[in-house]
């Protein structure tokens, strides 16, 4: 089938979740996997299916899928052993024992229900938002919870859990229909029916996305296994390409970075084999993280794509080393979205393009569907006009593919239905994927020789390294790395035991601790997230028999004060530039 003239758009979403749980109980600390299971990961795949003209790439990091599979077996074990499920939150839902009314646990436990998008989840439902206002009330007035009752509690951790469902699901399950207009009094009965629903909906999302494969309709690829910063493990100086005068930690090599980085691509790929049945041909490193050397890694990996965002690119088009390829492109006024192999690595590298992928993020949420998706398609016709070189061309849009739809009405149901629906019947636009692009297009990647090392957030790793706490974060991993190391070196682990090992130091270099480490973000989820990174330590110090230092019982950052767009989970691509940098020849 030969390509078409249409300009290519690519939207790419990117599936991830850190691991919330501790391995050596298996105890998750946190339920925000599979909350985004049912309202995010349910409903992408599901209008898809429903326009099977259009094409997208899912990218899933396989710390994630194993998450997804422990949620599906428990749920199953719960039903058919009675065995406790062991996500505090998901178990509340079907628990015959809650906390006694006017408890500390019980108040606790009613505020854990409470954190979800308050406008689009919680106001949406008057019932919901007289429970959720009532619990607010206690802030104030504590002693108000003797006079609450365990059928409070019950109702409103349904109405959490019916708040959480995906809209698809929403629009077609009687079912949930049927519990929405009941609005109070849930039953027992109720409660374990929408808990087999919950785990119906978390074991068919793997089915339904490799079905979707199998028809050439979507493109599945990876992240590296627990979502490390790949080039900051290869080198932390590698920080100071793209931000020549960044802090960095005390210790400023990682040891051992480059197997620990092919260990996260190779255990990766075999996660995402297990699940999928294929290996993937693309990879988006996490965050988008990328430098010559990982380049390297991936094309030594076998994958034949991967992408970043383009604050990456301008970075790059200034260094020296391209100043040749820059002025020749800035004499033809040529397009820029298109392939590129950097360092003759023969990797194809596509870049996000993050002003389009930013307005979906954090501006469309507020617009009329049909305007914001007509906007964006304004945006890429004329890009798709100043094109020179369509043949070679592609827009890609990649972004979060769970954490922006909670800022939309009705979890963004109207607009994605619009979006993939309007550029499938585009005149000018037409969907696809990068594998699909690269086999039938076969487009001629332009020759760079050197990719300035950075992520798709403002083109640096400021967002992971830099600050006084992320540092910190560092060099805690750098000490227990070393020690991990040693012990290996000292003693001969069983197999099994090594494994974990492993996996829990893999966890431990995930980059999601790093992101929420600083004063930019809320101090709650800077709680949440540096806790389970103490723990993730505690734990691996723990499986190499060796006393865990006394600082990690120390908080390492308590966030801060202000409300960061959309509540800290997201960023924009670009950053706001007040003095010309300086990229390094490094």
């Amino acid at each position: 089938m030969p390509a078409s003239n249409k300009m290519k758009v690519v939207f790419c979403w990117h599936m991830h979740q850190p691991d919330y749980r501790n391995i050596m109980t298996g105890e998750y600390y946190f339920p925000w996997t599979y909350l985004h299971a049912l309202k995010d990961y349910v409903d992408m795949v599901a209008h898809l299916e429903a326009q099977p003209k259009a094409r997208a790439v899912f990218n899933f990091a396989p710390i994630l899928l194993e998450q997804l599979d422990d949620y599906g077996q428990q749920i199953n074990q719960y039903f058919n052993t009675h065995e406790t499920i062991k996500d505090a939150v998901l178990a509340s839902l079907v628990a015959t024992n809650l906390p006694v009314a006017g408890s500390l646990a019980y108040t606790e436990l009613a505020k854990k229900y409470l954190r979800a998008n308050r406008e689009r989840m919680i106001e949406r439902f008057p019932i919901y938002r007289e429970l959720a206002d009532t619990v607010d009330s206690l802030n104030e007035k504590p002693w108000l919870a003797q006079y609450l009752n365990e059928q409070f509690l019950i109702d409103l951790c349904f109405w959490y859990h019916l708040s959480w469902l995906g809209e698809t699901l929403r629009r077609t399950d009687v079912h949930v229909q049927a519990w929405q207009n009941k609005g109070r009094g849930f039953s027992q009965q109720d409660r374990t029916h929408l808990l087999q629903i919950i785990g119906e909906q978390i074991r068919s999302i793997g089915p339904r996305y490799k079905a979707l494969y199998d028809k050439n309709q979507i493109e599945m690829c990876m992240s590296p296994y627990a979502h490390p910063i790949v080039p900051l493990l290869l080198d932390i100086n590698s920080a100071r390409q793209a931000w020549p005068n960044a802090t960095l930690p005390i210790s400023t090599h990682y040891a051992g970075g480059t197997a620990r980085a092919k260990w996260h691509l190779t255990e990766g790929i075999k996660t995402f084999k297990h699940y999928f049945g294929h290996s993937p041909r693309g990879c988006w490193p996490s965050e988008g993280g990328l430098s010559d050397d990982t380049l390297v890694l991936l094309k030594e990996a076998g994958f034949e794509w991967t992408a970043t965002g383009d604050s990456v690119l301008r970075n790059s088009l200034k260094h020296a080393d391209n100043k040749i390829v820059a002025a020749e492109l800035d004499v033809k006024k040529s397009c820029l979205h298109r392939s590129y192999d950097f360092a003759n690595s023969h990797i194809n590298c596509f870049f996000r393009d993050d002003g389009l992928s930013d307005l979906i993020g954090f501006k469309y949420a507020t617009w009329h569907a049909e305007d914001a998706v007509g906007d964006l398609i304004n945006h890429m016709v004329k890009i798709a006009d100043a094109c020179d070189n369509p043949k070679n061309s592609v827009i890609s849009v990649i972004m979060d593919g769970e954490n922006a739809w909670e800022y939309f009405p009705e979890n963004a149901y109207y607009f994605l239905e619009s979006l993939y629906r309007r550029i499938g019947e585009h005149p000018q636009l037409e969907l696809t994927t990068y594998s699909e692009l690269i086999s039938l297009q076969q487009p001629e990647s332009l020759a760079m020789s050197h990719l300035v090392a950075g992520s798709w957030v403002y083109g640096t790793f400021s967002t992971w390294i830099g600050d006084k706490d992320k540092n910190r974060g560092w060099d805690m991993l750098c000490e227990a790395k070393l020690a991990t190391d040693l012990a290996l070196s000292a003693h001969k682990f069983k197999p099994d035991h090594l494994a974990q090992i492993e996996k829990q130091l893999a966890l431990c270099e995930g980059s999601d601790w790093f992101w929420w480490f600083g004063d930019y973000n809320p101090s709650q989820s800077v709680s949440d997230f540096e806790f389970l990174y103490r723990q993730h330590l505690k734990n691996l110090y723990q499986l190499i028999n060796v006393p865990a230092p006394e600082y990690l019982n120390a908080v390492i950052s308590v966030g801060g004060g202000g409300s960061p767009a959309t509540g800290g989970v997201m960023r924009q691509g670009h950053e706001i530039i007040t003095e010309k940098p300086e990229y390094t020849n490094s």
